[in-house]
């Protein structure tokens, strides 16, 4: 009965100590040789042209129905939430039943050279701050 408690005991040692041989992550306090490696990031694509993008395809971003006017861009940066860019584009726009609604702002985001996604803009993004240009 021992035997086998001492075995146990053994191999569970054994597999604590194992279990702490391999490689600490890249921000370890380990030594750089014991450390994984960093993931290479992916190389950024060219900025895009949004003005033509936006020209070419107004309707991705505003439906026909809201007949947007004064359409302005701002400058495309590097999207810090995943590949791609992001651009903030404004337009005057209409209701369904006609009446004007204002500017409307949308942040839109550009993967591949098409726009991927558009969101409306929240208080704590910075296209308040940007400087727009018409298209």
């Amino acid at each position: 009965m021992r035997r086998i408690e001492f075995h146990i005991a053994l191999m569970a040692g054994a597999a604590l100590m194992l279990a702490g041989c391999g490689f600490g992550d890249v921000r370890s306090p380990l030594p750089e040789f014991m450390r994984a490696k960093a993931p290479e990031l992916p190389a950024l694509e060219p900025a895009p042209d949004v003005k033509r993008m936006l020209k070419e395809k107004l309707d991705a971003v505003f439906t026909v129905a809201s007949q947007p006017t004064h359409v302005r861009v701002s400058e495309p940066h590097p999207n810090l939430r995943g590949p791609g860019w992001t651009a903030c584009v404004k337009a005057e726009v209409v209701s369904v039943t006609g009446k004007p609604l204002g500017t409307q702002t949308y942040r839109v985001e550009i993967s591949g050279g098409v726009i991927a996604d558009r969101q409306k803009v929240e208080p704590e993004d910075t296209c308040s701050t940007e400087t727009y240009e018409p298209i």
